[in-house]
């Protein structure tokens, strides 16, 4: 699935190709994805120009003139920019297309993505109004979640892949930090002092801010390539390296499972 750097970096790579644009035309081939994609994509969304490109989370927001189109790419999707005409594949849903002749395109073969069109504040729509802070931005801080942590007996990777607790730490990303951090990823939340928080912050911060930075190197693909960013290409310290050594002692990187989703730690360097 996309995470927060893959979906930071289609962001990167599509807005200098529709921030100022006019939309011409949008056609749904297909409106059964996560939830159907709402006629007043197609009425309203032509006529009017893009005026920014935006993330919240998984979720990116194509600011219009009157409204807003919330997309997120689900566990299969992906945009890139295709010449407008351009014959269409099976898996390939909705074009945008552009005054510029170009087009973006959606592709998304388990459907689990979702489109969504809103006259309202996005902000507010139901699936963004609860997500908790940015990982990446002033307001994440050791304080704030120290204090969401309080009385949480669930493990501290779980609660950070909560989204009312900190959007867009998923499951390789969450592993990645508490390494750096020196956390057991079994370890309650509640039972982790205000320091360790601190550190952990800074961890998930700098994981995420190499992963954006490594991704920008592929930018170049969604214009005319396979729109994707080339996940997972950033340098792993534990993820899936299960039998491998540590990075930093040595001893063999640990497969678990936590609920249902496999973690990677070194129980001599995290406690």
């Amino acid at each position: 699935m996309p995470e927060l750097p893959e979906v930071e970096t289609t962001r990167r790579g599509i807005a200098p190709h529709l921030v100022g644009q006019q939309v011409v035309h949008v056609a749904v081939r297909e409106a059964r994805l996560r939830w159907p994609v709402p006629g007043a994509l197609a009425r309203e969304l032509p006529g009017q120009t893009l005026h920014a490109v935006e993330r919240r989370g998984k979720y990116l927001l194509l600011r219009a003139d009157t409204g807003t189109v919330i997309l997120h790419l689900g566990m299969s999707g992906s945009l890139r920019l295709v010449l407008s005409g351009t014959p269409a594949g099976k898996h390939e849903h909705v074009d945008i297309s552009l005054g510029n002749g170009q087009c973006l395109r959606l592709t998304d073969p388990r459907r689990f993505g979702s489109l969504h069109w809103t006259r309202a504040d996005p902000l507010r729509h139901p699936l963004l109004a609860d997500l908790g802070p940015e990982p990446l931005s002033k307001e994440f801080t050791g304080t704030c979640l120290h204090a969401r942590a309080q009385g949480r007996k669930l493990s501290v990777k779980q609660f950070l892949m909560d989204s009312h607790t900190v959007v867009g730490v998923g499951n390789i990303y969450a592993s990645e930090a508490l390494f750096l951090a020196g956390i057991d990823p079994r370890r309650a939340a509640g039972r982790i002092a205000a320091p360790r928080y601190e550190r952990l912050v800074q961890a998930i911060k700098t994981v995420l801010a190499a992963s954006i930075k490594q991704g920008g190197t592929t930018l170049r693909d969604f214009s005319g390539g396979d729109g994707k960013p080339g996940y997972f290409k950033q340098h792993l310290r534990v993820y899936g390296r299960e039998g491998e050594p540590c990075t930093s002692c040595g001893q063999s990187i640990r497969l678990i499972r936590q609920g249902q989703r496999a973690s990677y730690l070194c129980t001599q360097c995290q406690r």
